[in-house]
């Protein structure tokens, strides 16, 4: 798909990921933007920058991911992109609080699940259509540092491929974006220094951005910004027991470089 002509949504479209996906797809010539994020202030920054439309959203809840779908239809009549980027990332595991897991699965899953809710059934009278889902490595591989993150990354992956099995031969194209480390707010953290052990191969949000129309022309199942992800993603699946030790050195890795960090 060439993103020329298109009506376009993007959630956590104010910054990041989000931000670079609306410019590259401004650049590309996008019929409309919506941009689409619980920043309300950054949406409309972002918006103006292209002529589109900001709509402050919270995907977290489903009657303001469908009021979402609405509104983009309503203004521009149609939506052929959907691209459920919006995430978060708390740490933590089975001692972290219910309130974390609920969030963390409401907002890097069931969002996913109420935009395509929302749009699959014009997509469907249309015959065509693309659901970008935005997942992450974590959602192939995981991480050592947050149960609640790479549980609900790999939901959000088994969420795309379900999508693309069952409405594949219906004109629904489907891609799922699973980057490492990238150079955005939440890796980086609010003053910009946060340390990481996903620091060092960190891409931009720009070449996350490039790669993502390169995959969606292609059209193409797995966005990997960083290929490693597949030589990595192979050996999982080629030995478990192998994998998971290598993913405990990570481990002591990661909390050495925090200790570092002081």
């Amino acid at each position: 798909m060439e993103m020329k002509g298109k009506v376009i949504v993007v959630t956590g479209g104010g910054s990041g990921i989000g931000a670079a996906l609306v410019r590259r797809f401004a650049r590309e010539g996008a019929a409309g933007l919506v941009v689409a994020d619980l920043d309300g202030a950054r949406a409309e920054a972002v918006a103006a920058e292209v002529g589109g439309l900001a709509v402050r959203t919270d995907v977290s809840q489903e009657t303001e991911v469908q009021a979402l779908i609405d509104r983009a239809t309503a203004q521009f009549g149609r939506v052929d992109v959907l691209c459920s980027n919006a995430g978060i990332a708390l740490g933590g595991g089975p001692a972290a609080p219910d309130d974390d897991w609920q969030r963390s699965w409401d907002v890097n899953v069931m969002a996913h699940v109420w935009g395509a809710r929302a749009v699959l059934p014009q997509m469907l009278a249309r015959g065509e259509g693309y659901l970008l889902q935005t997942a992450s490595a974590a959602g192939l591989l995981s991480h050592p540092e947050s149960a609640t993150y790479a549980v609900s990354k790999h939901a959000a992956v088994a969420f795309a491929e379900w999508l693309a099995m069952n409405h594949g031969d219906q004109g629904i194209r489907v891609s799922c974006l699973c980057p490492q480390g990238v150079r955005t707010p939440m890796l980086l953290g609010a003053d910009g220094a946060r340390r990481s052990f996903l620091l060092e191969a960190a891409v931009t949000p720009e070449q996350v951005a490039d790669d993502v129309v390169q995959a969606m022309r292609e059209e193409r199942f797995l966005v990997l910004p960083h290929p490693e992800v597949l030589d990595y993603w192979r050996g999982k699946t080629a030995d478990v027991d192998r994998w998971l030790g290598g993913m405990r050195r990570l481990r002591a890795k990661s909390e050495a470089i925090r200790r570092q960090g002081g």
